[in-house]
């Protein structure tokens, strides 16, 4: 059991840490990318936005999937 805790302290660091660049960046007018991706389905209509981030979603899936993986090893 104490290494869940580990985990989702590790885990919650890491949040913190990705969090904090994605502020900075912002604030700094470094592009940062997500959520433009090409892939990304936005279509815009009159009286609404529709969004689908495909590419988006599969770039944080395989980075949080490395980021684990080397967490185990």
């Amino acid at each position: 059991m104490p290494e869940i805790g580990r985990a989702l302290i590790v885990l919650g660091v890491v949040l913190v840490v990705v969090g904090a660049l994605v502020v900075l960046f912002s604030r700094t007018g470094i592009p940062f990318g997500l959520g433009r991706l090409p892939g990304d389905i936005l279509i815009q209509r009159e009286n609404s936005t529709f969004y689908f981030p495909i590419t988006t979603s599969i770039v944080v899936s395989v980075v949080v999937s490395l980021i684990l993986y080397w967490l185990r090893r």
